[in-house]
């Protein structure tokens, strides 16, 4: 008997150690950013994540009938997946549509934290009298920060941003409403900086962090055309809340206000980032305020740069993870501004894999 009680405690000592061997994630694991002009970029394994293997393959399935073109997943700064479809590659480009809003709103935080421009003043300030078709004292209450919330009163039944068109419907601050005058943030930045918006994005965030890519005039306005890792080196940016590696591109407390409530209308809106996790939300093209989270399977600390067709950068900073979808619109009957059925539908697969 003592024997035998001897050789149990062996067989559980040794199940011991070897379940202490089995990869486990580390959520202490310090951040990972790739190096700029490299194709270098460390990789972590799902098995060293303990993630579920077995759907892998339905979320892929489900991608490539989503008509996505690429999809990456990022913790820690390190890839664990890195799929293209349809013909796309590591080096092809596509569009952001309105997920480039947040490199706008990052590129104006710079402007901010360099003095050049003051967010809380009259936009006018910087783009001139007469920019807008409203009565003077109707447009001196747009500020930046109008153009940066959605709120800034004009009216939005015309898509095409010239003067002309830009006419009074409400006070700025009193409204929200997605509207394609937030360009005119680029001319705020441009005027502030006293070069083109290009070129100060250029120098002060696109080569810090390493992205390629460039500003493509689309139908309405400049849309931001990139590879897919370069879209994944700015969420990994926005993960860090600002930092890449040891320098802070944009200063913490404006990327907190970034992807915080930004006015009390629409709680999930921040400036040009979409909110999880609020107690409502608004969407694009319309006044209705729908109760809930904006994606409620997603984590609710989750913040997102969405554009047209279903681009997509989701960060979950309690997860220290981000996510990147580029291609055709999921749905093609349906192609979006910005929010869709989709997010719902690719986070059950995500959490299927994650959980």
């Amino acid at each position: 008997m003592k024997s035998f009680k001897i050789l149990l405690l062996l067989c559980l000592a040794l199940s011991g150690c070897q379940k202490s061997e089995e990869p486990q994630p580390n959520i202490n694991e310090l951040m990972y950013f790739p190096a700029n002009n490299t194709a270098d970029w460390d990789t972590k394994s799902i098995a060293n994540l303990g993630w579920n293997q077995g759907a892998v393959q339905p979320l892929k399935e489900f991608l490539i009938q989503k008509n996505t073109k690429s999809f990456m997943i990022l913790v820690n700064g390190r890839i664990v997946m890195e799929e293209y479809f349809n013909g796309h590659g590591l080096n092809a480009t596509w569009q952001w549509n309105s997920a480039g809003k947040t490199l706008v709103a990052t590129t104006t935080g710079i402007a901010q934290q360099e003095n050049l421009l003051n967010i809380n003043n009259k936009a006018s300030q910087y783009l001139g009298a007469g920019w807008t078709s409203e009565p003077i004292a109707k447009e001196n209450l747009i500020t930046s920060k109008n153009l940066l919330t959605m709120t800034s009163g004009i009216n939005d039944t015309k898509e095409l941003i010239i003067t002309s068109n830009l006419t009074y419907l409400a006070d700025a601050g009193t409204r929200w409403s997605y509207h394609n005058v937030f360009q005119k943030l680029m001319d705020v930045v441009a005027a502030a900086t006293n070069q083109s918006f290009e070129a100060y994005f250029n120098t002060k965030l696109k080569n810090k962090i390493g992205m390629e890519g460039a500003w493509k005039n689309g139908l309405i306005f400049k849309i931001y055309n990139s590879n897919t890792r370069s879209m994944a080196r700015f969420g990994l940016l926005a993960l860090n809340k600002g930092k890449w590696g040891n320098e802070q591109i944009i200063n913490e407390s404006f990327f907190n206000e970034s992807t915080s409530t930004s006015q009390n209308l629409n709680p999930s809106y921040g400036y040009f980032w979409w909110l999880n996790g609020k107690t409502n939300y608004m969407v694009p093209g319309g006044q209705t305020i729908f109760q809930g989270a904006l994606v409620p399977n997603a984590p609710l600390d989750m913040y997102a740069a969405m554009g047209a067709e279903d681009q997509r950068i989701y960060v979950i900073p309690s997860k220290k993870m981000v996510i990147i979808r580029m291609g055709n619109a999921a749905n093609p009957a349906n192609p979006n501004f910005a929010l869709s059925g989709f997010d719902y539908a690719i986070w059950q697969k995500i959490n299927a894999l994650i959980n």
